[in-house]
């Protein structure tokens, strides 16, 4: 069920493209301004979960705040470098942003 419901929120992205160029571009468009977004502030409230674990957990002796805490800067280093590496290539490439491209009409 969860599969038609995500399926169906990226049909009419990929429905319109009338060639391969329009395909990469519609999926270029979903990656970009969907999914990066979303791994961004999943990282970031994955920290703060750890933030608010650690404020929560303050008298205890278990301690799984900072380890939280930890992993969500960790995969915001990850996210961000891998965002880099990749703008990096593409300008050392030449290779345009598939988005700024515009279709010949």
């Amino acid at each position: 069920m969860k599969k038609i419901i995500l399926l169906s929120f990226f049909v009419p992205l990929f429905a319109s493209a009338a060639g391969i160029t329009d395909l990469i571009k519609s999926a270029s468009l979903v990656v970009t301004s969907v999914l990066i977004p979303l791994a961004f502030s999943l990282c970031l409230l994955y920290f703060f979960w750890g933030v608010a674990k650690y404020i929560w957990s303050a008298g205890s002796e278990k301690d799984e705040g900072k380890s939280i805490m930890l992993w969500g800067i960790v995969g915001l280093f990850v996210a961000f470098s891998i965002w880099g590496i990749i703008i990096f290539v593409r300008e050392e490439l030449n290779i345009p942003d598939i988005q700024k491209i515009e279709k010949p009409r």
